[in-house]
C-alpha cells in the first residue's frame, strides 16, 4: 500500500456530509468508519449549535470532537458537553441586540444549551426558527445577560447578507469573527428573502479545526482535507493542506477550493475518502 498523504479529514455538515433530511449516504458513511479504523481523523466543522449537532454525531458514531459554532465551541462526544466555550463580551452582546432593536430585526441569542429568541412577527420569521432546537422565547432586557456564543441576526430589508454584516461590523464596532449569508442557501429555506449575519467571539473559524487536529492528535494542517460548500468553509480551506468543495456550493467556496467533487446528497463523499485514505 502506498503511504497516504493525509491523515485527517474536516466535514462541515449542511451541504456538504448530511442531505437535507440530515442522512450521511451510505457509502460515504462505509468509508468514513472504514478511514477512522486505519487511524484517520474524522472531524465535523459546522455552523451549527451544538444541539442541532448532536443528532448527526449520534448517527456517525465517532468519538472525535466537534467544532460548533462556526469556531466558537468543542463539543465532546464521549463527555456530552462542550470542552471549548467562547462567548461574546458584554459590550458586543449589549451593541448586537441594540442594532437589532433599532433596525427592528428578529434576533436570536444561541448559549451553551438553549437559544433565547425575540418572538416572530411574521410568517417569514417563523419559518426562519422553525429548524432551531432548544429554542426558549425571550426578551432584549433577558438576553443582555446570557452567556452568549453567537447572535445571530435576520433581515429582509438588505439587498444581500455582506452589504447587512458591513453595518453591523460598523456597529458594533468589537473585535468579533462574523459570518453571513442569504438563508435562501439552506435546503428548508429556499423561498425566504431573509439575510442573516452571525456575531461570534473572536477565532479562526472552521480553522480552529486544524488547530485542534494539531493539538489534541497532533495531525500537522498540511495533512488535512477540508470539504465544505459556503463561505463559511474558506477559513479551513485556506487552512488546510486539501480543500474540497462540493459541486453544487457557492461560487464563493469553490473557488477557494483546491478541488471540486460532485453534489450533496450523492456518494462523492464517500468516493473521495476511498482514493485518497483506503486505495
Amino acid at each position: 500500500m502506498i503511504a497516504r498523504r493525509y491523515d485527517a479529514i474536516l466535514l462541515d455538515l449542511d451541504g456538504t456530509l448530511v442531505d437535507e433530511r440530515d442522512e450521511i449516504h451510505p457509502r460515504t458513511f462505509a468509508a468514513l468508519h472504514a478511514a477512522h479504523q486505519r487511524g484517520v481523523r474524522v472531524l465535523i466543522a459546522t455552523g451549527r449549535s451544538e444541539l442541532a449537532t448532536v443528532p448527526v454525531l449520534d448517527k456517525l458514531g465517532l468519538d472525535t470532537p466537534a467544532i460548533v459554532f462556526n469556531g466558537a465551541g468543542l463539543w465532546c462526544p464521549a463527555k456530552r458537553r462542550l470542552i471549548e466555550e467562547r462567548v461574546l463580551s458584554k459590550r458586543t452582546l449589549e451593541r448586537a441586540l441594540a442594532f437589532g432593536e433599532r433596525h427592528g430585526l428578529l434576533a436570536v441569542s444561541m448559549c451553551a444549551g438553549a437559544k433565547y429568541t425575540l418572538e416572530p412577527r411574521n410568517e417569514m420569521e417563523r419559518l426562519a426558527l422553525k429548524d432551531m432546537r432548544g429554542l426558549v422565547p425571550s426578551t432584549p432586557e433577558e438576553m443582555r445577560f446570557r452567556r452568549a456564543i453567537r447572535v445571530t441576526l435576520f433581515s429582509e430589508t438588505h439587498g444581500t447578507s455582506a452589504e447587512f454584516a458591513d453595518e453591523v461590523e460598523r456597529a458594533i464596532a468589537q473585535p468579533v469573527y462574523m459570518t453571513h449569508f442569504p438563508l435562501n442557501v439552506l435546503a428548508h429555506h429556499r423561498s425566504s428573502r431573509l439575510q442573516v449575519v452571525d456575531i461570534h467571539p473572536p477565532c479562526r473559524g472552521k480553522a480552529e479545526g486544524l488547530r485542534v487536529l494539531e493539538e489534541l492528535f497532533g495531525v500537522a494542517p498540511e495533512r488535512v482535507v477540508a470539504v465544505g460548500d459556503a463561505t463559511n468553509d474558506i477559513p479551513m480551506f485556506e487552512a488546510a493542506g486539501l480543500a474540497v468543495a462540493m459541486g453544487d456550493g457557492m461560487r464563493e467556496a469553490l473557488e477557494a477550493a483546491d478541488r471540486t467533487i460532485g453534489n450533496v446528497g450523492t456518494d462523492t463523499i464517500g468516493a473521495l475518502v476511498e482514493e485518497l485514505f483506503l486505495d
